[in-house]
């Protein structure tokens, strides 16, 4: 499936005089590609989705919110609030924990400390009882929870240059991409069999206390730490840098800003793309955040609906991510986030002209199911591809040992603009609410969705492909 081998090292000597080093980590040549390699580091990307799918989408938070815990506004409230506080530790610290790990050649280490971290809070939210005085230990598992798993994103994302060549890089990322949406459909799938909507009667399935749903817990934690466990004896350790790795904590956001001010003066299209990639990747997490709440609130589904439609979603988004990666390295990242942008953007528009209408287009009766069923599937279609070709971007572009910090910041602009699809899509509806007919207004929140996505798309146009836009290495000291 994957191309493996050697390739040429092109080099550059912008680190200092007379110094080699490598143009990118990807191209350093330090790391051989293999299937055994590839498919232990998918595997952390189908164990995780017990944590994204599971905890935080579609079931622990959905209890954390109900009125055992005070009441849904109330939940809700302080839910929000704790992730915001998550949110704004992660946008601060991920840039320099990425930089540490890789200096100190402990990528790998890390990533295995920030993975027990969230399975052992995962596990511990099953002493969150369903009770009110319990809701700041459930929000505060789930922020903490959030926090480590966006570390150790950081370090797993990093990772990507350090199994792949250029010449397979999109493919290795969307394989990822699309083992995480498969596994979160398989984790999904026994939870609701075995703990939500049990097929046979045993201990978990008992409700009294909750114990099914603080049972999910459990196995959501053990399920992520299984899956990980293969990368972390698969892909060897970074080696270590020297003194960046003696930097202290303080010192090493200097050399951060240090570098961020060497990417603009020699790449500025890296941070223009850090910049398109955190807006159009907003409206992409809108795309998964609000397609239930439309197709429930507009187009009429039962849950039974949604959750069957989630199903397929992710099964489609992860062919999407698949055929987006081998895409990839046939014509490039930019080409792939475009075209994938464009679809999203063109099926949206669909969905909010024919909304939950009867309409007729060769010889199909269109109802509203029927639209959001095959244009809601085309959404899910180019989510994968555009999330799996924006990390194969990056990671085409990170100086030798610097993926992590590069990755960092990756994180830390989507934090900063992750309120722009909520905020306008809450705004498009508040604005059509007295211009439509009522239970009419939910549909026009695809209008805002579509303008992040536009605007996303307009600011990468003018960015260059990763081959066109290399990065200066900036030393320590």
């Amino acid at each position: 499936m994957f191309a493996t081998g050697g390739y040429d090292a092109r080099m550059n000597t912008a680190s200092a005089p007379g110094a080699m080093q490598p143009a990118s980590e990807l191209e350093s040549g330090h790391h051989a590609s293999s299937k055994g390699r590839i498919l232990a580091w998918a595997s952390w990307d189908w164990g995780s989705a017990a944590f994204n799918a599971v905890m935080t989408t579609f079931v622990f938070t959905v209890y954390l919110t109900s009125n055992a815990f005070g009441g849904e506004d109330q939940a809700s409230a302080v839910l929000g609030g704790a992730l915001a506080v998550a949110g704004f530790a992660i946008a601060v610290l991920a840039p320099v924990t990425g930089q540490r790990s890789d200096a100190g050649g402990r990528r790998k280490l890390w990533l295995g400390i920030n993975t027990a971290a969230v399975a052992i809070l995962t596990a511990l939210c099953f002493f969150v009882f369903p009770r009110p005085e319990f809701l700041l230990l459930g929000v505060s598992l789930i922020a903490l929870g959030n926090v480590f798993f966006e570390f150790a994103g950081v370090n797993y994302n990093a990772m990507l240059a350090q199994i792949s060549t250029p010449r397979n890089i999109g493919k290795v990322s969307g394989f990822g991409w699309g083992a995480g949406y498969l596994g979160g459909i398989v984790a999904l799938l026994v939870v609701l069999q075995l703990f939500v909507q049990p097929s046979f009667e045993w201990f978990g399935a008992s409700t009294e206390d909750s114990l099914n749903i603080r049972l999910v817990a459990l196995f959501s934690a053990l399920w992520f730490f299984i899956f990980a466990l293969p990368v972390l004896f698969a892909v060897p350790e970074l080696p270590r840098t020297g003194q960046a790795a003696r930097l202290g904590f303080l010192a090493s956001y200097g050399l951060l800003v240090r570098r961020i001010k060497a990417i603009y003066a020699t790449s500025p299209h890296t941070i223009y793309f850090l910049l398109a990639s955190a807006v159009f990747r907003d409206g992409l997490a809108a795309v998964f955040t609000f397609g239930g709440i439309i197709a429930a609130g507009t187009f009429g589904f039962e849950l039974s609906q949604v959750i069957f439609f989630a199903i397929f979603g992710n099964v489609v988004a992860a062919v999407g991510a698949m055929i987006g990666g081998f895409l990839d390295d046939r014509v490039g990242p930019k080409a792939v986030i475009v075209g994938s942008l464009a679809g999203l953007l063109i099926a949206g528009t669909v969905i909010l002209v024919l909304g939950n209408g009867d309409y007729v287009f060769f010889g199909m009766d269109w109802a509203g199911s029927t639209t959001f069923w095959v244009f809601g599937l085309f959404l899910c279609l180019f989510v994968g591809p555009a999330q799996s070709s924006s990390r194969a971007y990056l990671a085409r572009l990170a100086p030798h040992g610097e993926s992590g910090e590069l990755f960092g910041l990756y994180a830390t602009t989507g934090r900063a603009v992750s309120f722009l699809a909520p905020a306008l899509f809450t705004l498009c509806i508040a604005v059509a609410t007295p211009m439509v007919a009522a239970g009419q207004a939910q549909r026009w929140g695809i209008l805002g969705i579509m303008v992040v996505l536009l605007a996303g798309l307009l600011v990468l146009l003018p960015v260059k492909s990763p081959g066109k836009a290399s990065i200066a290495v900036v030393p320590a000291a």
